[in-house]
């Protein structure tokens, strides 16, 4: 199936991830970090990862607010979600974007995942300086510093894996102009397809052909496969119409495919799509393209999940996916209680997402003589956020007072992860007084 112009290479194994030594010596020497004024929440500690992961903290022992993560929630989204892929004949290049945390991104690589996958070239500079072995970046890339940088890269590391998108022959040109002179490996490609007033990708299967064969024309690209992101199309959603949009242009990528084959330059073809809210109509709709096939999902919130928007639209609310777990919250203190049916919390903009939805209080602790214990909030809601107050309407009759404790509920993990430099780990939330095991470093 290879085009006669293919360069001379051995069939890419995109199922088989490569060595994540690298990485794992990077989470290994994240214990050497000191968690003091440089980690919001931890400003008091004075104690490095390693001292955390070595004998715990109890939460009330820690500053406010305080991002969690749950370890057995996010162990379990992982294993459900390589577990549900395998079932449907996929593989998982979760999107680091959520994250951008190496600890995370080293425990999706372990549990299966055979790649990590990014938005940028900054990004991608992130993934192999903390030891990345395979990365897709899920977008054109057309900066020539980057992409003599990549072009180096390639050389210096003949292990190194990485695909990235093309959806124009300017961008193919660009490109192709960028890397010449920059190391003799070819950048592997995918041509990208995009819906009528959506975001990056060709239109049409004209255009599409026409990239696709410019790509074969140029000696510093590898075309490789196709690529979308079906969370983009307008008017996609969870209900029927949203998901028959999904469905229809799902199955014109699949037919722009099958148009392709006379062109693709590896005998292993790689097939790439899918978010977190439609991973299961991706599985559908490109199931039989042939063994051939990579079939890559992209995935990156399901890891961490999330108590609003992301519970609302994954597959599992219809029956399809694995069924997710929130892993995702933050704790906040009571700052004042202004009026009886009023309460301000010291989480903000700046510490908790709201592009998609205001967080919610999941429950509430009380500072006691032997650290935290439980207290019933009653019915509240979080009615607007500052940059560093939150506005909580409660009962005029609510136990919460100053000092009190509230742990959130978030909503969109993109938007949460990128607020915090270091995050606690927790194993459970379900103790009174939950002990902070660990530290989950982000990359911004």
């Amino acid at each position: 199936m290879s085009s006669p112009s293919a360069p001379e290479s051995a069939a890419t194994d995109r199922r088989t991830p490569g060595s994540t030594a690298g990485l794992e010596q990077t989470v290994a020497e994240h214990a050497e970090v000191v968690l003091d004024w440089r980690a919001k929440g931890f400003a008091g500690a004075g104690i490095t990862v390693g001292d955390l992961r070595a004998s715990g903290r109890p939460l009330s022992s820690l500053g406010s607010p305080l991002m969690i993560i749950d370890r057995s929630a996010t162990q379990a989204n992982i294993t459900g979600m390589n577990a549900w892929c395998a079932e449907h004949g996929a593989v998982l290049a979760p999107h680091g974007k959520t994250t951008m945390a190496p600890s995370l991104w080293l425990d999706q690589l372990r549990a299966g995942c055979v790649a990590i996958t990014v938005a940028n070239a900054f990004q991608l500079r992130v993934a192999r300086a903390v030891g990345v072995p395979d990365v897709i970046v899920a977008n054109e890339l057309v900066d020539p510093t980057e992409l003599a940088w990549i072009g180096a890269e390639l050389d210096r590391d003949p292990s190194f894996g990485l695909v990235c998108w093309v959806d124009s022959v300017a961008g193919v040109q660009r490109m192709q102009q960028a890397l010449a002179g920059q190391g003799t490996r070819p950048l592997d490609v995918c041509v990208e397809v995009g819906g009528v007033g959506g975001r990056a990708g060709a239109r049409d299967p004209e255009t599409v052909r026409e990239v696709a064969e410019a790509a074969v024309a140029a000696d510093r690209l590898r075309l490789v496969g196709i690529s979308c992101y079906e969370g983009a199309v307008p008017g996609i959603g969870a209900d029927a119409d949203g998901l028959a949009i999904v469905d229809a242009f799902l199955a014109e990528v699949a037919e722009i495919h099958r148009g392709l084959k006379d062109l693709y330059q590896d005998d292993r073809v790689l097939v790439t799509a899918g978010g977190s809210a439609h991973f299961d109509r991706v599985a559908a709709a490109f199931a039989g393209l042939g063994p051939e096939v990579d079939l890559v999902i992209r995935s990156g919130a399901y890891a961490v999940h999330d108590d609003l928007h992301y519970a609302e639209v994954t597959p599992s609310t219809r029956g399809a996916g694995p069924e997710l777990i929130p892993a995702i919250s933050t704790w906040a203190t009571v700052l004042s209680r202004p009026e009886p049916g009023r309460v301000i919390i010291d989480a903000g903009r700046r510490d908790v997402p709201f592009d998609q939805d205001l967080p919610i209080v999941l429950e509430a602790r009380r500072r006691g003589d032997h650290g935290l214990v439980r207290i019933e909030p009653g019915p509240t809601t979080v009615i607007s956020l500052n940059d560093q107050h939150g506005y909580v309407d409660v009962a005029a009759d609510s136990e919460l007072a100053v000092g009190d404790l509230v742990r959130l509920g978030l909503s969109h993990p993109c938007t949460a992860f990128d607020k915090w430099r270091v995050i606690g780990v927790v194993d459970s939330n379900d103790a009174d007084d939950p002990s902070v095991v660990d530290a989950v470093l982000t990359y911004f």
